[in-house]
C-alpha cells in the first residue's frame, strides 16, 4: 500500500512531465488500485479517448501495465475477457532518479552509451532502429554493451493473459508447492511475472530487423470490416492500443531500473561500511559485489552469493588499490564484515549478510533524523530504545542516559505524539494503583512512517524548485553580456538555490530509497 505523501509525489511527478490529465489517470489508479477502462472513465469522468490516451502515455513509459483476466458473466452469460490496467508506483518515483542513472552509465561506459540511456528515458521504450535513428553516429555495440551490463532490457509484454488460477493448476497435483507458491501471489504480482520476458531472451540483442516471422500471416488472417462499419467501431471493441495485430512487431528496449538500484543500492553498502571500518573492508565487499552481480536476480536479497577465499582474492587484485593487499587482509576484512565459514569447506566459503548492512544504515538514518530534530538527550534515548528491541520503563531509561526523569518523560512523551515511539500504559495494582510508562522503537512501524515524511519533504524540495525556476525564468534566460549590477547578483543566487534544492533532493531520495527499494 502506497502512503499518503508517496500518492502526492507520484502524482506530482506524473503532472511535471505529462500533464494534468494523466496525472489524474494515474491518480486514479495509485488511489483505487488496478482498475479496468471503464471504472477508469466513472472515477476521473474524463471521456474515453482521454482516458485511452492517458493509458498509453502511462504504458509508454512504464508506468502502467496491462493485463487481460477472465471474469465471470452475469446470470446465464459466457465468461469474458477483460482488461485491466494497473499502475507500478516504482516506476513511476524512479523518474526523479533518471540523472543518477545517467550517471551511473556515462562512469561506466561514457557518452555514448549515457545518450542512448538519455533516449530510452526520455521516450519510455524505442526499438533498436529508433536507438541508432536518434544518434547517427552511435553503433549497435553500444547498445550491446548496456544490454550486456544489464542496465537495458527488452519491454514486457504489454497485456499478457492470466489464466484463472484453477486452470494453471490444474494438472498440478493438489498440495503441491508450485502451487501453493501460485495461490499466495497477487493477482498483480501474477501480471508482472506473466509480461516479463523469458531469463533467456531479456538481454538477447536480436538482429537488425525486428520482425515477426509470423506477422504477415496474422494480419492476413484479420477479419475485414463489414462495408460501412468505421474503423474506430473496431477500435473501440479493444481494451488497448498498445501492440495490436495489425501493426509490425518491434522489439522494444527501455532501462532496467532493477539494475540501476542494485549498483545504487551496492553504492550504499559499501559507502556505510567505508565509514564504519576502513577502505581495505570496502575494497572487499566491492570485489564480492562486483564478483557476484551477474549471479544477482533481486535487489532485495538478505545475503550475497557464496564465494571462496580465492575468488574474493582474485576480484580483489583487479582494482589498483586491492593490490596491496595480501590474503591475509582479505581474511580479515571479511571477519570485520561479520562472516563466518558456513560449514567446513575446502574452498573456505564466505557469504556477505547485506540485509545486516542495510538495516544498519537505515537505524544510522533514522538516529540521524532524530539527533536533528529532537537534540542530543533524546537521540540518546532513542538509540537506546533501538537497541535494546523491547519495552523499557521511563526511570530505567533515565538512569541509563542520565538524565533527569521529568525531562527524560517529556522528550519521550514528543517522540511518542511524532510517531517515533511505541507506547504501552501498565497498571500495577497492590497496597496503591503504580502507572507505569513503558517504551520502545517499533521498526516496522516506524520505517513506514519515516519513509512517508520523506516522500513528503521530497514534494516540497521539488515544488520549491519549481516555483524558484518559474520566478526566476526571465533572469535565467538573459545572455551572459546582459547580466551587470543586481541582474548579475539575482542570477547567481538562483543558480546557488537550485544547486542547493536538487543536491538536497538527491541526498533525500538517496534515503527513500534506503528504506523503499533496498
Amino acid at each position: 500500500m502506497v502512503s499518503q505523501h508517496g500518492v502526492k509525489l507520484a502524482v506530482y511527478l506524473i503532472s511535471s512531465y505529462f500533464g494534468d490529465l494523466v496525472a489524474k489517470v494515474c491518480e486514479c489508479l495509485l488511489r483505487r488500485g488496478t482498475l479496468p477502462l471503464r471504472s477508469i472513465i466513472q472515477y476521473t469522468e474524463l471521456h474515453e479517448r482521454q482516458v485511452r490516451n492517458c493509458l498509453l502515455v502511462l504504458i509508454q513509459h512504464n508506468c502502467v501495465q496491462a493485463f487481460a483476466i477472465e471474469q465471470q458473466g452475469g446470470f446465464g452469460e459466457a465468461p469474458k475477457v477483460i482488461t485491466q490496467y494497473m499502475v507500478l508506483f516504482d516506476n513511476v518515483i524512479h523518474h526523479m532518479r533518471f540523472p543518477k542513472f545517467l550517471e551511473v552509465v556515462s562512469e561506466e561506459f561514457g557518452k555514448e552509451c549515457q545518450e542512448i540511456l538519455e533516449g530510452l528515458l526520455q521516450h519510455g521504450r524505442l526499438s533498436l532502429n529508433q536507438i541508432l535513428d536518434r544518434r547517427k553516429g552511435t553503433s549497435s555495440d553500444s547498445e550491446g554493451r548496456l544490454v550486456h551490463a544489464r542496465y537495458v532490457e527488452r519491454c514486457p509484454a504489454h497485456e499478457p493473459f492470466l489464466a484463472p488460477p484453477q486452470d494453471e493448476t490444474g494438472a498440478k497435483k493438489r498440495g503441491s508447492k508450485s502451487a501453493k507458491v501460485t495461490e499466495e501471489l497477487t493477482t498483480e504480482q501474477r501480471a508482472l511475472l506473466a509480461a516479463a520476458p523469458m531469463e533467456a531472451s531479456r538481454f538477447l540483442v536480436a538482429s537488425y530487423a525486428e520482425t515477426d516471422d509470423n506477422e504477415q500471416e496474422s494480419e492476413e488472417n484479420l477479419p475485414s470490416p463489414a462495408v460501412g462499419e468505421k474503423r474506430k467501431q473496431i477500435d473501440s471493441k479493444l481494451d488497448t492500443e498498445v501492440g495490436t495485430k495489425k501493426r509490425k512487431k518491434e522489439i522494444l528496449w527501455r532501462a532496467n531500473f532493477e539494475e540501476f538500484l542494485r549498483h545504487l543500492r551496492n553504492k550504499a553498502c559499501i559507502a556505510n561500511v567505508r565509514a564504519r571500518f576502513d577502505d581495505g573492508v570496502a575494497i572487499v565487499l566491492n570485489a564480492i559485489l562486483e564478483a557476484t552481480r551477474c549471479s544477482e536476480t533481486k535487489v532485495k536479497i538478505e545475503n550475497s552469493v557464496p564465494l571462496s577465499v580465492n575468488s574474493i582474492f582474485e576480484e580483489v587484485i583487479k582494482s589498483e588499490d586491492g593490490r596491496t593487499m595480501t590474503l591475509e587482509h582479505v581474511r580479515a576484512a571479511l571477519v570485520e564484515l561479520g562472516c563466518d565459514l558456513p560449514s567446513i569447506s575446502i574452498d573456505e566459503t564466505y557469504s556477505i549478510d547485506l540485509k545486516h548492512i542495510i538495516e544498519l544504515a537505515q537505524n544510522e538514518e533514522v538516529e540521524s533524523i532524530v539527533l536533528k530534530r529532537y537534540g542530543k538527550k533524546a537521540y540518546r534515548m532513542f538509540r537506546l530504545l533501538s537497541k535494546a528491541g523491547h519495552l523499557l520503563e521511563t526511570d530505567k531509561i533515565a538512569d541509563t542516559v542520565f538524565a533527569e526523569k521529568k525531562k527524560t518523560a517529556k522528550k519521550l512523551f514528543t517522540l511518542w505524539k511524532d510517531d517515533y515511539l511505541h507506547l504501552e500504559k501498565i497498571v500495577a495494582t497492590g497496597s496503591r494503583q503504580t502507572h507505569f510508562l513503558l517504551w520502545k522503537v517499533n521498526k516496522q512501524t516506524l520505517w513506514g512512517h519515516v519513509l512517508d515524511e520523506m516522500y513528503h519533504a521530497a514534494l516540497n524540495l521539488r515544488i520549491r524548485t519549481a516555483l524558484e525556476q518559474e520566478q526566476g525564468k526571465e533572469i535565467l534566460q538573459l545572455p551572459k553580456d546582459k547580466l551587470v549590477g543586481d541582474l548579475e547578483k539575482k542570477h547567481s543566487r538562483l543558480r546557488k538555490v537550485r544547486i542547493l534544492l536538487e543536491s538536497c533532493l538527491m541526498k533525500l531520495d538517496d534515503a527513500i530509497m534506503l528504506f523503499h527499494d533496498f
